[in-house]
């Protein structure tokens, strides 16, 4: 009896599954501008993401980053902002940046968890993701200051 059950269910699973629509995983972007970027004595060779479609993809699909390597998104205006780690299976850090370049803060993220992770601060026009550790491992602290960041007026 139970052999002939499990040709049904296994015809059934697999109607099923054939039926589930896959979501196409994002390709990882390779192509962006970069900067170079000094926070002190410590360099980063920066992506820029400066349009909502490069802000949206982020750090995607990314199997890793080289120890300086980092990605930099720049928004038009001060505001609020909320990240986090659809689709990314890195661990990372990031800072939330003012105008000026001053870190107002810094978070670490876990590897494709989809919670929002928010700024305190309404006055972000930089977020920098780092690969998680970064930022202690080199004794950068919310209050340094960033220089080498494009121009806000580069966002769209």
């Amino acid at each position: 009896m139970k052999k002939s059950l499990r040709l049904p269910f296994s015809l059934l699973l697999a109607v099923f599954l054939s039926a589930v629509p896959l979501r196409a995983l994002p390709k990882a972007q390779l192509d962006l501008p970069k900067a170079a970027l000094a926070l002190g004595t410590n360099s980063l060779n920066a992506q820029i993401a400066a349009d909502d479609a490069s802000r949206e993809l982020g750090l995607m699909a990314r199997k890793g980053l080289e120890p300086d390597e980092a990605m930099v998104f720049v928004f038009p205006q001060p505001r609020s902002v909320n990240f986090w780690m659809k689709d990314t299976p890195i661990p990372l850090s990031i800072a939330y940046i003012s105008a000026s370049g001053r870190i107002l803060e810094t978070h670490e993220l876990k590897p494709l968890d989809e919670t929002p992770v928010p700024s305190a601060s309404s006055s972000v026009v930089y977020a920098l993701e780092v690969p998680q550790g970064w930022f202690v491992a080199h004794g950068v602290l919310a209050g340094d200051q960033i220089s080498g960041l494009p121009s806000a007026s580069t966002a769209k």
